[in-house]
């Protein structure tokens, strides 16, 4: 066939050498190798049909048709989301750069030290405003990390109690997924009017907010101290701007503290994806969610960045696991660091207080006009009572006249929060609105903050904070960060179950529109069309691509899809009278995400065994089935299988379930090798998460943004997550995120790559990446053992190569093969999953054969050495393998070691002479763990 422009360009090899491919694998064509490889029963009986391929001009120019159908109100909406300046040298160096926004999760820490900085710098901003003693280094959203707050609070209280009081005056969209996730704990959620003090019989833990939702700023001292006497722990959500002029939490008692770092210079994005937040107290620190950035040496004594404790915790405790969390929001966490690290604390108070005193002008002034402000002491957000709804309905519409959007908080009160954009005549034209008068002069700024809860202690005194003022500063950083990272900007990221794909930049471009970035997630349904309309084409599209009913866009990363999944599977459970069903069969090799969902959800998860082979053990899923019938809720299975097979009995397996009355979770994780070729809701899938930052394009970002929607049944489509705040159809399941379709702004990367894919590109996309995979497989033979392969030894979209021998007999462990391989320019494969002491390795379909080969060239070469260890050519202790990765200190320095320089650096001739240097040697990462620290180090550590 003829692949439009686009397709050509986004996958990476040409006809030819394709067909090179085929030939070695011994087949004649494309289609033949896949007729063979993916089972028949499986296979699509109808083409995909999602349209013709779109040139990139073309499909940006529809997008575009939708985008201005979105009208672009003045949002004052608050609640959490606020306007801001996106500074011109962070929009251009980060958001826009493909450097970061390629760049893998940073697991391996020596080819991350500029990401790893750049978290950190968030983690230091994170601590030091709240007051607290660490921070993580980003949760998917406020109402998310209110929620892990909880269950945090649960596993440190010492109260005996079940109950979690949350204060009237947080955020609806918070008090709705705390609810959602509570339900399922065996957590009771009491809301309850705080400031009058706490209730007198039992909890484990309060929140509440600081400012509140509609602005109003209470002391919290006392119920601190009052729930402290009671064993219970006090997580506070906050807003980091008003942070600069208020006391922090951590200064009044504040056990945890949680938030959205969204106004710190990200755009509001119809809800996301932005960075929320959590800080705690030192003691908590082996129980606290999400990942942590912290300070190590390496082996030469250098300080280095790596993530510290329960990195991906998730894989060793599974079930046990304290949260699902996998990826984060690190791209965004980035970005708001680098807002603080460009505005400095001077920068940032000088924005708040400007911000403070328009509020307070705007107060004095509609108080002169005789409106009832309801509160004294606030920082940017007001509420005030009309005397009737029709009064209220009066103002809404002059607003919406003059394109202002207010917040409707009931019948009588209205609210409406200013920002960084605010300005004195935008306060002048809401004096007008609200009061319907024509307005002289504003009244004098005066101060709404309480005297006692004023900011007295200093923050963001790190000089990386005071360093950067000029945009040339400012620039030279951010491209050093930069450079001391590997991304898919340089190099293929081969990495099994993550799919590091192309981000192709057409399909980035419109991520800066502001019809699309400027949109409240609150804003009123007439003035959001456009994403509507947008909305509805990627769920048909996605619902056509893998067979479901109907898909839910609301997951904001692919945990959070597979809690949505489970919980409408419950519910649909529920519905029939069989809410006893709870029990979830898992098999042993899923990822670890699977079971710690299933155990969120409440469920009892039941490990199902896999065979010699890596597949599931039918007939111990048989006696699983017979034991657990009466009980049974779901099996969660991946396909391809996460040994990277593909597995001929899974209609067999979803039959089995079926037929016990369960349902058949299959884990999307690994769709990019069924796209076009098979769907899941065709071969026995009830429910699937996909995640859009693996098959779909968009990018990991160093670890998030992610999306990962849901495809149902339409037996549980009426399960979908609803919304409280805005209309989102016949969908009455629990809400899984603050915002009511997640991380909606990221939604145009996979429209745009699905539409300039088309159905045959999109097809053709899995089968390359099939090939490729083969081909790996293939030429890794040459030095390599290879797991896992169907009866005629061909693999899925990605192969498991063993090396676990060459720890046995020469020494040479996993690690030391991962690190060498970053002196060879490549980020190394996926380590230890799902076998320990293995390597996974996913091509995709965006790698050229030139750079297949590249990289086999450079595993083959690192066999050779592995050789030479075991030929007594290089001792155990003393080869380019233990000693890896080679910094350019190493070879500029004293040389005593038993091979030469160019073999440490230029281990194969015609490498790139401006070949990638890790910054830093191989880090310790026990020691970090024993001295752990998470914020910016001193600089005399660096001396």
């Amino acid at each position: 066939m003829n692949d439009s422009p686009f397709v050509t360009r986004h996958i990476g090899p040409s006809p030819e050498d394709e067909q090179k491919m085929l030939d070695q694998l011994g087949f004649a064509s494309l289609d033949a190798f896949v007729d063979q490889l993916v089972p028949n029963d499986i296979r699509r009986q109808q083409a995909l049909d999602i349209g013709r391929a779109m040139s990139e001009e073309a499909a940006l120019e529809r997008l575009k048709m939708m985008a201005d159908k979105n009208q672009v109100f003045r949002s004052l909406i608050g609640q959490g989301y606020y306007n801001c300046h996106v500074p011109n040298v962070i929009a251009r160096n980060v958001l826009e750069n493909p450097a970061w926004y390629t760049s893998y999760t940073p697991y391996q820490p020596e080819i991350s030290q500029g990401r790893l900085e750049a978290l950190l710098n968030f983690q230091t901003m994170v601590s030091d405003l709240t007051g607290m003693d660490i921070a993580n280094a980003s949760l998917l959203d406020e109402a998310t990390a209110a929620a892990e707050a909880m269950t945090l609070a649960k596993r440190q209280s010492k109260a005996k109690s079940d109950v979690f009081i949350v204060d009237r005056g947080v955020h609806p969209q918070t008090l709705a997924v705390v609810e959602t996730r509570a339900g399922f704990l065996g957590i009771e959620v009491r809301v309850h009017d705080c400031v009058n003090g706490l209730p007198e019989d039992g909890f484990f833990g309060v929140l509440v907010q600081y400012p509140n939702s509609d602005g109003r700023i209470v002391d919290w001292q006392a119920l601190v101290e009052q729930a402290h006497a009671q064993k219970a722990v006090v997580a506070v959500a906050t807003d980091l701007l008003a942070l600069t002029l208020l006391s922090p939490p951590g200064e009044w008692g504040a056990d945890i503290v949680i938030g959205n770092s969204q106004r710190f210079g990200v755009p509001l994005g119809f809800g996301g994806p932005h960075a929320a937040f959590m800080a705690t107290r030192e003691a908590y620190k082996r129980t606290m969610p999400g990942r942590i950035v912290g300070v190590s040496i390496d082996s030469h004594g250098k300080p280095a960045y790596r993530l510290a404790l329960q990195t991906r915790e998730q894989h060793i405790r599974r079930e046990k696991a304290t949260s699902n969390i996998c990826t984060a929001q690190a791209l965004l966490a980035i970005m708001a660091g680098c807002y603080a690290v460009y505005h400095g604390a001077e920068g940032l108070k000088a924005i708040a207080q400007r911000v403070h005193g328009l509020t307070t002008r705007l107060a004095a002034t509609l108080r002169d006009q005789g409106v009832n402000v309801d509160h004294e002491a606030f920082f940017d957000t007001l509420s005030f009572t009309c005397a009737n709804q029709a009064e209220a309905d009066a103002v809404i519409e002059r607003a919406q006249t003059l394109q202002f959007n207010l917040r409707r908080i009931d019948e009588r009160r209205i609210g409406l929060s200013l920002d960084e954009r605010s300005d004195e005549a935008e306060v002048e034209a809401l004096v007008s609105i609200i009061s319907n008068r024509s307005l002289a002069t504003l009244a004098e700024s005066g101060n709404a903050l309480p005297q006692a809860l004023v900011r007295q202690s200093g923050f963001l005194t790190h000089p990386v904070f005071a360093r950067h003022r000029s945009e040339t500063e400012m620039m030279r950083y951010l491209r050093r960060l930069s450079d001391y990272d590997l991304a898919l900007d340089r190099a293929m990221i081969p990495l099994g179950s993550c799919t590091m794909k192309l981000n192709a930049a057409s399909e980035m471009v419109p991520v800066s529109w502001p019809n699309f970035s400027d949109i409240h997630p609150f804003a009123p349904a007439e003035q959001t069309v456009g994403y509507r309309e947008l909305f509805s084409d990627l769920e048909t599209m996605l619902a056509k691509a893998t067979g479901y009913h109907a898909i839910s866009l609301q997951p904001n990363s692919g945990a959070s899809g597979e809690y949505a999944g489970l919980l409408a599977i419950l519910a649909y459970h529920e519905s029939r009278g069989e809410a006893h069903r709870d029990v979830c069969l898992i098999p042993s090799s899923a990822h670890g995400t699977n079971p710690a969902s299933a155990a969120l959800a409440g469920m009892s998860v039941v490990i199902v065994a896999c065979d010699s082979d890596g597949n599931i053990d039918i007939e111990d899923l048989k006696a699983k089935l017979d034991t657990h019938r009466d009980k049974l809720a779901a099996i969660m299975i991946t396909y391809p299988s996460t040994h990277g097979v593909f597995e001929h009995h899974v209609r067999e397996v979803c039959q089995l379930v079926h037929d016990a009355g369960g349902q058949v979770y299959i884990d999307g994780a690994n769709f990019n090798a069924l796209l076009g070729l098979a769907s899941p809701g065709g071969f026995g899938g009830d429910v699937s998460h996909l995640n859009l930052h693996k098959t779909f394009a968009i990018p990991h970002g160093g670890g998030g943004p992610g999306v990962g929607p849901i495809g149902v049944g339409e037996h549980l489509a009426p399960f979908l997550p609803g919304h409280g705040q805005v209309d989102v159809g016949e969908r009455h399941g629990k809400v899984v995120s603050a915002a009511p379709w997640g991380s909606a702004l990221v939604c145009v990367i996979p429209w745009m790559y699905m539409r300039m894919m088309g159905s045959k590109g999109l097809k053709k996309a899995s089968a390359v990446a099939l090939l490729n995979a083969n081909y790996i497989a293939l030429r890794l033979r040459e030095g390599f053992d290879v797991l896992y392969t169907d009866e005629q030894g061909h693999v899925a979209h990605e192969c498991i190569i063993d090396v676990r021998p060459f720890k046995d007999h020469q020494g040479i462990s996993v690690d030391d093969i991962a690190k060498r391989l970053m002196d060879f320019g490549f980020h190394a494969p996926t380590m230890s999953f799902p076998v320990p002491g293995t390597l996974m390795i996913e091509p995709t379909e965006s790698e050229s054969l030139a750079e297949l080969d590249r990289f086999c060239a450079a595993m083959l070469a690192i066999r050779g050495e592995i050789q030479n260890v075991a030929d007594g050519v290089w001792p155990q202790d003393d080869n380019p393998l233990v000693h890896a990765p080679h910094t350019l200190a190493d070879i500029t320095g004293d040389w005593d070691r038993a091979y030469d320089r160019k073999t440490a650096i230029f281990p194969l001739e015609g490498m790139n002479p401006a070949k990638y240097f890790t910054p830093v040697n191989r880090v310790d990462n026990a020691w970090g763990d024993r001295n752990l620290q998470c914020s910016c180090p001193s600089i005399e550590s660096y001396q």
